[in-house]
């Protein structure tokens, strides 16, 4: 048995050991365990979100036991204090763990420079917890400010200090920026009062982005009336003060760091070489150069690509292209296999500067391209989402789209507050029994005719090249007649060639659908096939069903997407008038949970999701919503 064990659960970790598990998934003699000392996995680059309110609490965090349900990856809640390399365990308090490969990706925590007063009097912004208590922390400044008498105390609580202009504080103070509009009107605060700085030793934030790209971020914090100090070394942080330089002492009750990070406690106390802030030096495979069983993946690793002259940076693509390296490698080794070197690509660098503003500079290894406003933040989203769907699929993709785009209040989205607006769906009732009735009246109509002659065609329109150019005249007349356009019997005779005109139809369309009626519905003398009997029972069949299920409420998005689908086949044959697209836009406006209320989908979604959640396969595959 090869024991695996891959010690921490962020990015590196998560990813490296969904790797392992499908490369040994069948391999019995294979043993994986993740060791963390929390039951979930952060999502580090959306802490900004949580601390100023814009995305739940939970929204940050994913259970490994989710990510890892239907997997063969052994998640143990524990804190290791110790690695003996030499006997290959890892040790804690309560227990000892055998390896005989360890991956170690414990991550990061903040760094102070050894400034006086830097950890013992600011807000570290570096986990879940972090983000909480900074959440609360700024609410209560406001709280405490509004009932404050005296002027230099609460000119203290409404001055909010960010250390460190990277992308963390830029991103955080962004988002504090446009939360404070929405605090003061709450607490009845003069907005003019609050102060938010960011501050950091170098020369310009975000230094590691294009000069244009710095300026248009610069301009859109300055836009947001927050203050930037650079080239401010910083002296000393008092409790409730800090030195910016000489001479600019600022007081304040909140001052958070996110001025750098270094290697986690525990990485830096293993007998290891380390370089660059306790980083872990490795060779080209992603070992350790000390110990050849031992990889490195995430934040800790410290390698120097080939023809590069700086190690490769710690941020989450870097753990995205490391960890299926590592698993690769760490494949080969017990397979007596080649490893593989690592050469990452990385695809550029964004920062969000509130929800709906950002800066960007992606592309391909080599060509990048600078993006500001929607582009940046579109693609923010999609490479978020892109990685979230490695992790735990449809699942999490889902409940980030909803938490970024359509539940978002104060119109903090990027895509505007059009689409995260919400109202009651039991104003939507009326609307979806009164199209469900309209389409089972139809159905009710129409399989009296069938049932009276089971061979008469309506529904089709008789062949263009029919032999008997009367009794096509008729026939498509008689379909005009009984289709759901609902037209009045007067104008649906007068011609048929004029009612098929009602709506207009592309020729690529109307010509794909006459091929398919060609192909399916009609023989070479132009009477039907028994295929176009056996349709047209269905399509009746279909609207008194689809209009039962509207009416009753019972799987309305599945029935009101039927009834769409019915509507463009109808469309599509040149046999619709305008009351169609009535039936269309209602519809559309029914898909979206209007049988949730005074409805059957009230008792039998939630029954059926928590059944479908059972499933391993789905839970393996994460395609269900919470």
């Amino acid at each position: 048995m090869k024991k695996i064990v891959i010690l921490g659960g962020g990015y590196g970790g998560v990813l490296t050991a969904k790797k392992l598990a499908k490369k040994f998934k069948n391999d019995k003699d294979v043993e994986i365990k993740l060791i963390d000392r929390n039951p979930y996995h952060t999502l580090l680059t959306e802490l900004h979100e949580v601390s100023a309110n814009r995305a739940p609490e939970d929204s940050i965090k994913i259970d490994l036991k989710k990510i890892f349900a239907g997997l063969k990856v052994d998640v143990v809640l524990d804190e290791i204090s110790n690695i003996d390399f030499k006997n290959k365990k890892l040790k804690s308090d309560k227990a000892t763990y055998a390896y005989d490969y360890l991956v170690i990706g414990t991550g990061s925590k903040p760094t102070f420079f050894g400034i006086p007063g830097a950890e013992e009097n600011t807000f570290s912004f570096w986990s879940y917890d972090d983000a909480v208590a900074l959440k609360r922390q700024i609410r209560d400044m406001y709280t405490k400010a509004a009932k404050e008498k005296n002027p230099a105390v609460r000119r203290a609580m409404l001055t909010f200090v960010i250390i460190g202009a990277g992308f963390t504080g830029v991103e955080l103070v962004g988002e504090m920026a446009e939360q404070r509009d929405e605090l003061c009107r709450e607490f009845y605060i003069d907005p003019s009062e609050v102060r938010l700085v960011v501050a950091d030793m170098a020369p310009k934030v975000l230094p590691i982005l294009p000069d244009k790209l710095i300026q248009k971020a610069e301009a859109r914090l300055r836009k947001l009336n927050v203050e930037i100090v650079t080239g401010a070394k910083i002296t000393e942080v008092g409790k409730g003060s800090v030195a910016l330089g000489e001479k600019n002492v600022v007081e304040s009750q909140t001052i958070v760091w996110t001025a750098g990070v270094e290697g986690s406690e525990i990485v830096g106390n293993l007998e290891v070489k380390q370089e660059g802030r306790k980083r872990i030096v490795t060779n080209e495979h992603l070992e350790s150069v000390d110990h050849k069983n031992v990889y490195v993946v995430g934040d800790n690793i410290f390698f120097i690509p080939e023809g590069e002259s700086r190690p490769v940076p710690q941020m989450v693509e870097n753990a995205e292209q490391a960890a299926p390296l590592v698993a690769t490698n760490i494949t080969a080794d017990i397979k007596g296999t080649a490893k593989k070197a690592y050469k990452p690509a990385f695809h550029g660098t964004m920062v969000s500067i509130g929800s709906r503003y950002g800066v960007a500079n992606v592309g391909l290894p080599g060509k990048l391209f600078m993006l500001t406003g929607f582009m940046a933040m579109l693609s923010k989203h999609f490479i978020n989402m892109f990685y979230l769907s490695q992790v735990v699929g449809f699942n999490k993709v889902w409940t980030y789209m909803m938490h970024e785009f359509f539940h978002v209040e104060n119109r903090k989205s990027f895509v505007g507050g059009h689409f995260s607006k919400r109202s009651p769906n039991f104003w939507l009732v009326p609307l979806r029994v009164l199209l469900g009735g309209m389409w089972l009246y139809e159905g009710i109509d129409k399989i009296k005719k069938i049932w009276e002659d089971p061979d008469k065609i309506f529904l089709i329109p008789a062949a263009p090249f029919a032999t008997d150019a009367a009794s096509s005249a008729s026939v498509a007349v008689d379909a005009v007649k009984e289709t759901v356009d609902a037209q009045s019997a007067a104008s649906a005779v007068s011609t048929a060639k004029e009612a098929v005109e009602a709506l207009w139809v592309p020729d690529f369309v109307h010509n794909t659908t006459n091929w398919f009626m060609d192909l399916m519905f009609y023989n070479n003398d132009g009477t039907y096939t028994f295929l176009a009997k056996w349709f047209q029972i269905g399509m009746v069949c279909a609207e008194i069903v689809f209009g039962i299920m509207l009416i009753v409420g019972l799987f309305t998005a599945l029935a009101s997407l039927g009834t769409i689908a019915m509507a463009a086949m109808i469309w599509s044959s040149q046999m619709a008038s305008t009351e169609m697209l009535w039936y269309i836009a209602a519809a559309i406006a029914t898909i979206g949970g209007s049988g949730s209320v005074f409805g059957l989908d009230y008792y039998v979604l939630p029954w059926l999701k928590k059944q479908w959640k059972r499933i391993p396969l789905v839970r393996r595959w994460y395609v269900y919503t919470d």
